[in-house]
């Protein structure tokens, strides 16, 4: 082979491996590049979807307290049932006495009321 077109070959081959090179060189940077621009578009929506999470976790905290505070108040009256027996038994001997009482100023001859129960 001729000189020239030895030297010709041989800077055909240099550009094509100068070229891979530079390639090589620069792929993490277009890489980057492309997960910068998908950070830069994804991210308001991300920073949205949070705030609502956020804001759903307020309302589900609230609701979560008033179902408890519910829960409780519910407890309370059940357990209060005996005091609202004692209260009904006293209203039902108060009524006793007070028709007694009745009866006894118009004369008439009342039943015997019943003994006090406490």
């Amino acid at each position: 082979m001729e000189e020239p077109e030895m030297q010709l070959k041989g800077k055909k081959v240099t550009d094509k491996f100068t070229e891979s090179v530079y390639v090589l060189a620069n792929e993490p940077s277009v890489a980057l590049y492309r997960l910068q621009e998908h950070v830069r578009r994804s991210l308001p929506e991300l920073a949205q979807h949070k705030a609502d999470m956020q804001r759903w976790e307020e309302q589900s905290q609230g609701a979560i307290y008033t179902v408890e505070y519910a829960c409780s108040a519910v407890k309370n009256l059940v357990d209060s049932s005996v005091y609202f027996r004692s209260v009904e038994g006293l209203l039902k001997q108060a009524i006793s006495i007070r028709d007694h009482m009745n009866a006894a100023t118009q004369g008439h001859s009342p039943r015997k009321p019943p003994p006090p129960s406490v």
